[in-house]
């Protein structure tokens, strides 16, 4: 009893000595004055600990003693403020916060405990962006990954390189996953036309954040898919205790091209076309060739073939010598101020069990080019339940439904690109008539535009659910089941008017079923091992499985363009079905230990079967590990006071590619049917031993902060070798065939990547600042003699150098005295001969240097966002140069480029322009760095001007806040190439690329917009 006298004494003296006091107080966001629920506060160096309520208020009991509270929320910087009776606390998001919580395969991470390379955007980066693909709102935001959209044609597929190319027949684009569940992103459409994209089902609105996993330690436990990096998509949740909040976007934006070509007007046409006379008169003059007595006889006869055959012919009888027409061909095959408009409707909350993210949204897009449209709309349902205190049961889905109205792809005469070939000459409607003119010098098509259709309607639905059961305080398991389910019709029609549907009507039906599922289960197990260590393990499997099936029927002989679709076709010529399905059945472990928060490391392995391989070589093993030592927390680092943060990480691991379709590794045999006898014929030889490509990579990385992190950086270096390359190999076409799938060769991928980010200012006025770099250098090794032409012939794949490379003849200008060109032959050394020049290695279209450059500006109600992307170290080549830039003499009369009015008239003349003609004129149609230009450039990609309502105005107006802001994309451009240097007509192939035929340019856009969150 004494003892017990005695306990409760010292208690009430120790109760005495410690008196506490009531802390209260609110935390909002810096953003927009939210109130943040569930943020932690705690009393530093003491035990006492509370959460803000909905409505971001708290009331903490703490000792006297007590200097500050410290605060801390996922996804915001920490804080640590003194303590007062009232505290009013702001926090605000930081991306490169340490403790910013970053989504890894199967599981989270805070960034300071990473060691390996990943690149996070957030949601806020890609929302509201005038493209209907995210991808395109990430484009220099992230170090190492190089984002090109092909052209200004919307839905059009996005090429994507995560530290380069690292394949030349199998699919080098990232692996991507969404909430968990890897989904469909190659085109699922017309396989004649250009590809398409189907990342264009997800809103951008609905993203919270999108994590590039980029070395092995971080893509491995992706395994057999992951060679090629892996985009992680995160959708928006609901958070504990908050209330709930409704947000509203509306948005309306106009686009133009962001760069024309100049083309000749009618008289520069004629003017052109008596150079290309005179030139010819005087050669057949000054040679004797057909014995014109004076140069004004030859020249006479000369103008009159032009004029008859040409002027004469295409002016439609209009007076071409007075200028009586002068159409101005390229205006035509865009939309002035195509409009888009864009709502977005979303509401999130939850209780202490229950989270929920509610959306709806409708987007509806019109192309800078003509008859090239895109909608959407759609709405996804996340939530969240607590079942009970071990159990968490979910479900994340999106429905959507898009239409995307389509154009010829740019080698064809129905594309509206190739509408600046006709002659300025040349009117667009028949003046007797007043329809449309027929007689042009190619087909006119703006009959295509308005007889033609071509539209793909595609339902997707992408969804999960999940159970999390935690069985221990340090064990839990989780399973999860998702689909990715896509239903893609394309139906098409070409009028009897057009070149395509060549005076009978031409239909066609696609039909694409996609069925993709994907199973994850693993256990996650994080035990308490002593004293600052710290272990989390993951341990599971994962099973996908896709089912594609298509049918294609095409039908001729229409009565009429009054019906179009297949119904009305006389003659169905043609029908064809397909089926096949692909499995992989994965398992994998990971554990991370981290001792004292400063000793980190982690290893990973994941083992995966793949149908797509042969029964020999069906299973592989990938596995990774990765080492960091945060410097910063050693004693003697603690005297360097600049020094806020100091990481040095290190990964080693092998990752796969499998993205080479179905049925690669066996013997194929396709129907014949001819003459009407069915049949067999043999389409693909047998390999089966075909395997993995296997990606072996290294990583070292160093991440610093200096004046309490004001200013961070990270820089990192990479070495990627790639082995066993799933190449088309040639074989000789005496056996039938002319390529096999075989593991053969290999391909280096070696780099830098920078990133340095500082707040300027921090106080009333702040200004963030942002660049990021990556230098890539890419190398083709041990083809064993073979020679990969891709490009259509112009660029190659080929030992000792970069992928894509270009091969063509060296252009050295023009013979002053003769006019001619010149080329340089075996020996480097002039020849005017086409055929006796020697085609070499001329440039790449992969660039050396990538990168962004972004600054935020706030003060009181306004921001200011700036982004500038920059490409260096490039080629470009005009494939249309042959037609648009050169003279008559292979017949091409096409409309020029106002620079061939420069081209070589009299000996001495000084030019880059050949001598032009019909009969005497330079063979200069063919291919050579004449076209080659430098595709770098700098742009400026986004910049956005905002403005907040004061919490007066928005109170008064019950809500909780409203920005209104204007944003202009693409609006300048800093390049040496005549065109748009951001264009692609091989959008997404490994050899071909940096490639401009005809090809429509991106869009310049102004875009309007309100954001009111109640």
């Amino acid at each position: 009893m004494r003892v017990l006298l005695l306990l409760g004494l010292l208690m009430s003296i120790t109760g005495f000595s410690q008196q506490t006091r009531t802390v209260t107080g609110k935390v909002t966001d810096l953003k927009d004055g939210a109130p943040l629920a569930g943020v932690s506060v705690k009393a530093k160096g003491k035990s006492q600990v509370t959460t803000t309520g909905v409505d971001g208020t708290f009331s903490l009991a703490v000792p006297d003693a007590t200097t500050a509270l410290e605060f801390s929320y996922v996804g915001y910087g920490d804080l640590e403020v003194p303590v007062s009776d009232n505290m009013n606390v702001v926090m605000s998001a930081s991306e490169k916060s340490l403790n910013e919580v970053v989504v890894v395969g199967y599981g989270t991470a805070t960034k300071k405990n990473v060691s390996g390379s990943i690149s996070k955007v957030s949601g806020k980066d890609v929302s509201n962006f005038p493209a209907p693909s995210f991808e395109s709102a990430i484009q220099g935001k992230a170090p190492g990954v190089v984002v090109e959209s092909g052209s200004g044609k919307v839905g059009q597929g996005i090429k994507i390189r995560i530290r380069g190319t690292s394949s030349i027949s199998a699919s080098s684009q990232p692996l991507y996953v969404v909430d968990g569940l890897p989904i469909t992103s190659s085109s699922q459409s017309d396989p004649t036309n250009d590809a398409t994209n189907p990342l264009i089902d997800i809103n951008p609105n609905d993203i919270e954040s999108i994590e590039v996993l980029k070395d092995a330690s971080a893509s491995a436990i992706y395994g057999a898919r992951a060679a090629n990096g892996v985009v992680l998509i995160t959708t928006k949740k609901g958070r504990n205790s908050q209330k709930t909040n409704i947000e509203l976007n509306v948005t309306h934006s106009w686009s133009n091209p962001t760069k024309k070509r100049q083309f000749l007007d009618a008289k520069q046409y004629v003017d052109l076309i008596n150079i290309a006379a005179q030139t010819d008169a005087e050669y057949d003059f000054n040679n004797g060739v057909s014995g014109y007595e004076t140069l004004d006889q030859a020249l006479a006869d000369y103008q009159d073939f032009y004029y008859s055959n040409i002027l004469d012919v295409f002016s439609l009888g209009t007076d071409w010598r007075n200028q009586a027409v002068n159409t101005n061909w390229q205006d035509l095959l865009y939309n002035k101020n195509a409009p888009q408009r864009q709502v977005d409707l979303s509401a999130s909350g939850g209780s202490d069990k229950t989270r929920f993210f509610v959306s709806g949204f409708y987007n509806d897009q019109e192309a800078i080019v003509i008859n090239n449209r895109f909608s959407r709309y759609g709405g996804r349902f996340n939530i969240e339940h607590n079942a009970t205190s071990n159990l968490t049961l979910g479900v994340n889905v999106a429905v959507n439904r898009s239409e995307l109205r389509r154009v010829s792809n740019d080698n064809a005469f129905s594309t509206p690109g190739q509408l600046v070939a006709q002659l300025p000459i040349s009117p667009v409607y028949d003046p007797e008539t007043g329809k449309l003119n027929g007689n042009t010098l190619y087909s006119n098509g703006l009959f295509d535009a308005q007889f033609n259709s071509d539209r793909q309607v595609t339902f997707r639905t992408i969804g999960n659910a999940f159970a999390n059961l935690n069985i221990l305080p340090s064990l839990s398991f989780r399973s999860e089941f998702g689909a990715d389910i896509l239903s893609l019709s394309q139906e098409s029609f070409q009028g009897k008017e057009t070149i395509d549907g060549a005076g009978i009507g031409k239909g066609g039906y696609i039909n694409t079923q996609n069925v993709n599922f994907n199973t994850n289960n693993y256990f996650t197990f994080t035990p308490k091992i002593g004293e600052g260590h710290k272990l989390n393990t993951v341990l599971g499997m994962s099973y996908q499985q896709g089912d594609i099936k298509q049918a294609f029927v095409n039908g001729e002989t229409y009565p009429s363009d009054a019906i179009k679709n297949l119904s009305a076709a006389t003659n169905i010529t043609f029908g064809s079905t397909s089926g096949s399905r692909y499995t992989f059945l994965s398992y994998f472990l990971r554990a991370n230990y981290s001792f004292q928060d400063k000793y980190l490391l982690s290893a990973s392995v994941r083992s995966d079967a793949s149908s797509r391989f042969g029964p020999n070589s069906r299973y592989g093993w990938f596995p990774a590990v990765s080492a960091g030592w945060v410097l910063s927390e050693e004693k003697f680092m603690q005297n360097l006071s600049f020094l806020s943060f100091l990481k040095l990480r290190a990964s080693y691991g092998l990752t796969g590619n499998a993205e080479i379709g179905e049925s690669s590794f066996l013997a194929l045999y396709g129907i014949s049917n001819y003459p009407g006898f069915p049949g067999y014929v043999p389409l693909q030889l047998a390999n089966p031993d075909l395997k993995w490509e296997r990606t072996k990579q290294a990583d070292i990385g160093l991440e610093f902060g200096i004046l309490n992190n004001r200013v961070s950086a990270e820089v990192d270096y990479y070495n990627k070798k790639t082995n066993d390359l799933l190449l088309a190999v040639n074989v000789p076409a005496t056996t039938g065939y002319t390529t096999i799938l075989q593991n053969l060769g290999n391909m280096d991928n070696s780099g830098w990547e920078f990133l340095l980010t500082g707040r300027i200012f921090d106080g009333a006025f702040k200004w963030t600042s942002s660049i990021n770099a990556a230098f890539n250098k890419n190398t083709v090794r041990n083809l064993k003699g073979q020679v990969i032409e891709g490009g259509g012939g112009i660029q190659r794949a080929v030992e000792g150098q970069p992928i894509g490379v270009f091969f063509m003849p060296k252009y050295l200008g023009v013979d002053p005295e003769t006019g001619d060109a010149l080329y340089a032959d075996a020996e480097g050394k002039p020849t005017n001969d086409y055929g006796s020049a020697e085609r070499v290695v001329v440039g790449k279209s992969n660039p050396d240097w990538t990168g962004g450059f972004s600054n935020t500006f706030s003060y009181k109600g306004f921001d200011l966002n700036t982004l500038f992307t920059f490409v260096s170290g490039n080629d470009i080549y005009n494939l249309g140069g042959v037609y648009q830039s050169s003279g008559f003499y292979n017949g091409y009369f096409d409309n020029k480029t106002v620079d061939m009015l420069n081209a070589w008239q009299k000996p001495g003349d000084i030019t880059n322009v050949p001598r032009i003609g019909y009969f005497y004129g330079v063979d200069d149609g063919d291919n050579s760095t004449r076209w080659l230009y430098d595709g770098s450039y700098i742009r400026l990609r986004t910049v956005s001007l905002g403005y907040n309502l004061p919490k007066s105005v928005t109170s008064s107006l019950k809500i909780s806040s409203a920005r209104f802001y204007v944003s202009g994309t693409n609006l300048w451009t800093l390049t040496d190439y005549p065109g748009d240097p951001e264009v692609n007509t091989q959008t997404l192939g490994n050899i071909g690329g940096g490639q401009d035929f005809y090809t429509i340019p991106q869009a310049k856009t102004i875009t309007v917009g309100v954001n009111v969150r109640f």
